[in-house]
C-alpha cells in the first residue's frame, strides 16, 4: 500500500487524489537501494526574503509556517517557511553582508538552492551515493531540539543545487530546529480557495549542452531513478530553436525530474537563455499541481502574477479538438484564460506557464491539472516554445 508523507497527511490530501494530481504510483521501497519518500522542500535564495515572503502569500495563496533569522539567534539570513497543501517553500535571503548567501544571489539571482527530498534512511542513501560516485556535501548528523530529531545530510547535483536528505519521523516541529512557528499576518479576502495549489509535480532542471545525458545517468546511478520520458529532434523545437529533454523520477513518481540541455538551432534557445542569465545550470521551473486550474489561474492573474499568451490559432486549430476529445473545461473557457490542453493514452491535462518571476529570465511557474495523463504535455511543447520565444526576443536574446 502507498504511504502518505506527514505533509500530505497535514493537507488532507488521499492517496486518490495524489493519484490524479502527480501521477503517483505504487512501489516497493524495500528493493530500493536509495528509497526516496518525497519530496521535503524547495530552497530559494533570494534578494529579499522578508518581500519575497510576502509575495507569495499574497500572489500565490501560500501560508506562512515558521521563520528563521536574526530574532531567533540566525544572525547569517533570514528564511521564510511557506505551506500549500503538501507544497513547502523555505524563502533564504542573506542578513549579514557577508554571507555566503551574497555571492550566491549576485551570481544567480533569486533561483533554488536545495531541492531537499525526505527519505526513509538518510545513512543508508549516503552510504549507497558514495558508493556510486555522488559528491556528499554534508555528512549524516542530526539536529534536535524540543520537538525532536530530524537526521539530514546533503547531496550535490547540476550546477550548485544539492539535494538536501531528510529523516523527519522523530520530529513534529514546525520545520526543522533552528525555526520557530510563525503564523501569517495576511488576511485572504472572502471567498479566496483554500489554497490554489496542492502538491509538486515536477522540477526542471536546464544543463549545458552534452551534459544532459550525464545527468539523467546520476539520477539512474546514485538515486535508483527511473527513465520517464525522453523528447528530441521535432518533438521539442521551433522553427528557429531548439532543445532536448529526458525525465527521471524516484519509484513512486512523486518526484520527477525533467532534465533539458540546448540543441543546436538557427537561434538561441530558452536554455540558452537561461545558463547565461543564471550563471550556469540550475532549477528552471517548478510544477505546481492543482485540482482546479480555472480558480487557480483567475486568483493569480488577479493578484498581478503574468502569464505566457497563447495566439488565438492554438484554440482555433481543429487538429486540436480533435486531438484533446472532451475535457472537463470547455475550449472558450481555457482559450479565456490561455490555458493548454493535451491528450495521452492514459488522459489528459491542462496546463499553463508563467512569465519568469525575477527581474533575470530564468526561473518561472508551472501549473497543472492532471485528468489520468502521466506526461508533461508533449502537444504542447511548439505552442510553449513559441510564446517562450516572442518573450526572448522583447528581451533581446533570441
Amino acid at each position: 500500500m502507498e504511504l502518505l508523507t506527514d505533509e500530505e497527511r497535514l493537507a488532507e490530501l488521499s492517496v486518490d487524489q495524489l493519484k490524479q494530481l502527480v501521477g503517483l504510483v505504487e512501489y516497493d521501497p524495500l528493493a530500493d537501494p536509495f528509497p526516496v519518500v518525497g519530496w521535503d522542500a524547495v530552497v530559494w535564495v533570494v534578494g529579499n526574503a522578508a518581500q519575497a515572503a510576502k509575495f507569495y502569500q499574497l500572489a500565490f495563496g501560500m501560508d506562512l509556517v515558521a521563520y528563521s533569522g536574526p530574532e531567533t539567534g540566525n544572525r547569517d539570513h533570514s528564511a521564510y517557511v511557506l505551506k500549500s497543501g503538501a507544497v513547502r517553500f523555505v524563502i533564504q535571503g542573506a542578513v549579514a553582508p557577508d554571507s555566503p548567501l551574497v555571492a550566491r544571489h549576485a551570481k544567480h539571482g533569486d533561483g533554488v538552492s536545495d531541492i531537499a527530498l525526505e527519505v526513509t534512511d538518510v545513512d543508508k542513501c549516503v552510504a549507497y551515493a558514495r558508493t556510486q560516485g555522488a559528491r556528499v556535501l554534508d555528512e549524516p548528523h542530526d539536529l534536535t531540539d524540543e520537538h525532536g530529531t530530524v537526521r539530514i545530510a546533503a547531496i550535490a547535483t547540476y550546477g550548485d543545487t544539492r539535494h538536501t536528505l531528510v529523516d523527519r519521523s522523530a520530529y513534529h516541529g514546525p520545520y526543522l530546529p533552528g525555526y520557530v512557528a510563525r503564523p501569517s499576518t495576511v488576511v485572504k479576502p472572502d471567498g479566496s480557495p483554500r489554497r490554489l495549489f496542492q502538491a509538486l509535480d515536477h522540477v526542471v532542471g536546464n544543463v549545458e549542452l552534452g551534459h544532459m545525458d550525464e545527468w539523467v545517468a546520476f539520477y539512474n546511478r546514485v538515486m535508483g531513478f527511473v527513465n520517464m520520458a525522453e523528447f528530441i529532434g521535432d518533438d521539442i523545437a521551433t522553427d528557429y530553436s531548439a532543445l532536448m529533454s529526458k525525465v527521471v523520477a524516484n519509484g513512486n513518481h512523486r518526484v520527477k525530474f525533467p532534465l533539458n540541455e540546448p540543441a543546436v538551432g538557427k537561434k538561441r534557445s530558452q536554455i540558452d537563455e537561461f545558463l547565461d542569465f543564471y550563471g550556469g545550470p540550475g532549477a528552471q521551473h517548478l510544477a505546481l499541481a492543482t485540482n482546479d486550474i480555472l480558480t487557480t489561474v483567475d486568483s493569480l492573474r488577479a493578484a498581478g502574477v503574468e502569464f505566457l499568451a497563447t495566439p488565438d490559432s492554438y484554440y482555433e486549430d481543429p487538429q486540436l479538438r480533435a486531438r484533446i476529445g472532451n475535457v472537463r473545461v470547455p475550449v472558450e473557457e481555457l482559450h479565456k484564460r490561455g490555458i493548454l490542453v493535451d491528450r495521452d493514452e492514459d488522459g489528459y491535462l491542462l496546463q499553463i506557464f508563467t512569465k519568469p518571476l525575477g527581474d533575470r529570465p530564468t526561473v518561472f511557474f508551472e501549473f497543472i491539472e492532471r485528468h489520468g495523463s502521466l506526461g508533461f504535455g508533449k502537444g504542447n511543447f511548439k505552442a510553449l516554445f513559441q510564446a517562450i520565444e516572442r518573450e526572448q526576443e522583447l528581451r533581446g536574446n533570441l
